[in-house]
């Protein structure tokens, strides 16, 4: 019987394919592929060595899910994100707001310094921010020096620094102190150049002649200047309304009076053609005059009617 049935040979446990300790301890009781059981545990080789515990990588691998997840480490990943943000765009929107001006005494000092070693701009921009905000408390508060109005009468005659020139000078001479040694130190030219010149500092130029003008000096200055009767007479016919008011006030303070007979001819015909234009009251209540003065001098050959 025993050799009608022969009983099936038992096959060696197939050799584990990887040598860690977890897939062995898989490997280990897999089947045969005869379909024969594997051998009791009792009757087994014992294990040496209990099988090690899975690798933390393994486990480590899945994230943890939300809500078990530490809340030191959700912290340090926050703080890390909030640095970086923080390093490379700015946290805070707000644009601080730039420096008071210095007080105007100051301000001239600085400008004295600036003006002394040759760099016009940079005294200009620290009088344009000492003056500009309240141009009409210079003149009556305090006088400027005459270095310094020799260094701004200068930066108007340079074409990189006349505009921001044209700017102080205005706001200075706002101020009536101030004005008399303007004249003096040749701003009445400076200024009428610059009316000539043309361009974006043309009307503030004349907006600070026609304060000038105010003293006796000034118009005299105007009144034997060779390019003022052009450059003036452009600017009435050619300027918005604001540069016209101020070109015909400077002509009316020039030419006015018993100084008509002496104006060019060409001041005449400019007060014409710029009162048919847009013109405000007061340029046309001085041109009027004007007007009147030139034409019993006999310095008006045409009709001047407004």
């Amino acid at each position: 019987m025993s050799r009608s049935q022969p009983q099936p040979k038992m096959k060696p446990p197939p050799r584990p394919l990887f040598t860690c300790g977890l897939f062995r301890h898989c490997t280990d009781s897999v089947l045969s592929p005869t379909g024969a059981t594997a051998p009791p545990p009792s009757d087994a080789a014992p294990n040496p060595s209990p099988p090690p515990q899975p690798l933390p990588l393994a486990t480590a691998s899945q994230p943890p899910p939300p809500d078990t997840a530490p809340s030191s480490s959700s912290s340090s990943s926050s703080s890390a994100s909030h640095s970086f943000t923080q390093w490379r765009f700015p946290l805070s929107h707000h644009h601080h707001p730039p420096d008071p001006p210095a007080p105007i005494p100051d301000a001239f000092r600085a400008a004295e310094l600036h003006f002394a070693s040759g760099a016009r701009l940079p005294a200009l921009r620290v009088l344009e921010r000492a003056i500009s905000p309240d141009p009409s408390s210079p003149g009556g508060d305090c006088a400027c020096p005459a270095i310094v109005m020799a260094g701004v009468v200068e930066s108007l005659r340079d074409p990189e620094t006349a505009r921001a020139a044209a700017k102080v000078l205005l706001a200075l001479v706002l101020g009536e102190g101030n004005r008399r040694v303007a004249v003096e130190l040749g701003a009445v030219g400076a200024a009428v150049e610059a009316v000539g010149a043309g361009g974006a500092t043309a009307e503030r130029a004349l907006a600070a002649l026609e304060l000038m003008c105010g003293a006796a000096e000034g118009a005299e200055v105007v009144r034997w200047h060779a390019l003022a009767g052009t450059a003036l007479a452009r600017a009435a016919e050619g300027m918005g309304e604001r540069g016209r008011e101020c070109a015909i006030g400077v002509m009316a303070a020039a030419w006015g009076g018993a100084a008509a007979g002496e104006a060019p001819l060409e001041v005449g015909r400019a007060v014409v053609v710029a009162l048919q234009k847009e013109c405000g009251a007061r340029g046309r209540r001085k041109g009027t005059q004007l007007l009147k003065a030139l034409k019993e001098s006999g310095r008006l050959d045409i009709d001047g009617q407004c």
